[in-house]
């Protein structure tokens, strides 16, 4: 015997079969408007596949080596004892996600543009390319502030207010479109760049030169220290041995001035110059000793930024095919249809 709730249940489902009926013959009936709302999608689709440009994305990958730390043997450990043991301080500066946000930074990327480059023999600024492939030297063409613009030099310092303001426009730009970064793993050190792009060269060698930016930025950062005290350590080096030479020089002059005396009054001058070879040269020793302690601390905190895989021409690209593009544009605005058409009736039926 059927309950009330199970034939209400019944009741329901009938109305819900006749109603999906109902809804079936209507939009049959409506068949021509639904077909062409999708021709005409099909159409736009197909016109949109003609001006979407293909996007080409040079890949690049590399690998942080910290050579710091406690590597270095006895060698390192003696250096520190002179005070030349520590350089990279910047460890912290280039540490995971810090690496990341780096290569993406608007310093590097401006620095990477503002690069020189050579492309088929004509040797150039990046940011030219990326103005000449994008026609915006045309746009600007009416402009009487962009007219004309275009980079001679990386020399900040000389830019016009148009150049600043366009280099950040562009810079900004790749950073939100067109610059991917991601480590390829939180336990490795590998990181990876992709960068998209219509133009094919512009994408291979801006990823390079970017890389290539990084990796000058990071090693004199983390060298910075290490190298000014090499620095500091050569140049009294050579300022001392300017003095022991001009000292053996004196002594040997003194002692040709002098052959024959035996006054010991006389002799006494010699024995200063004498001292002052002895103890410059045992200062220019100890010198060189501690010059060769920081070149070996230089050495050892030179990192090394080691590329694994980076892009070949022809680069991988994609483009709306002209299939894909009629039938995405035919469904979309045949479902658009569907919802017009579904829409109107319910009104109409809410107003009568």
């Amino acid at each position: 015997m059927q309950t009330p709730e199970t034939q209400n249940d019944e009741i329901s489902l009938k109305e819900l079969i006749q109603k999906a009926g109902e809804w079936f013959a209507f939009f049959k009936s409506k068949w021509k408007i639904i077909f062409l709302a999708g021709l005409i999608g099909g159409l736009l689709g197909l016109g949109y596949s003609f001006t979407k440009k293909t996007i080409y994305t040079a890949k690049l990958s590399f690998v942080l080596e910290e050579k710091g730390g406690s590597s270095g043997g006895g060698l390192a450990s003696l250096a520190a004892q002179f005070g030349l043991g520590g350089g990279g301080d910047g460890g912290g500066v280039f540490s995971g996600g810090n690496m990341i946000e780096l290569l993406k930074s608007r310093f590097l990327i401006e620095k990477t543009l503002l690069s020189s480059v050579t492309i088929n023999g004509k040797s150039d600024l990046l940011i030219n390319r990326y103005i000449q492939y994008n026609k915006l030297d045309k746009a600007w063409a009416k402009n009487k502030n962009l007219a004309g613009l275009k980079f001679t030099s990386s020399d900040r310092s000389k830019f016009t207010l148009q150049q600043d303001s366009v280099l950040g426009m562009i810079s900004g730009g790749l950073i939100k479109n067109n610059v991917a970064i991601a480590q390829q793993d939180k336990k490795l050190s590998i990181i990876n760049v992709v960068f998209a792009s219509t133009d094919e060269i512009f994408a291979k060698v801006f990823s390079e030169k970017l890389i290539e930016t990084v990796t000058d930025f990071y090693i004199e950062t983390k060298t910075k220290k290490s190298r000014g005290n090499v620095m500091l350590l050569q140049n009294r080096a050579d300022s001392v041995q300017r003095e022991l030479n001009a000292a053996l020089y004196g002594r040997a002059q003194f002692g040709d001035q002098n052959m024959g005396l035996i006054r010991q009054q006389a002799a006494v001058p010699k024995l200063k110059q004498e001292m002052k070879v002895q103890m410059l040269g045992t200062l220019y020793g100890e010198l060189v000793k501690n010059l060769e302690f920081a070149k070996l601390t230089l050495m050892r905190e030179e990192p090394l930024v080691q590329i694994i895989d980076q892009p070949i021409l022809p680069l991988p690209k994609a483009r709306l095919g002209k299939l894909k593009a009629m039938v995405i544009g035919g469904f979309l605005f045949g479902f658009l249809s569907l919802l017009g058409l579904g829409g109107k009736k319910v009104w109409k039926e809410m107003m009568e």
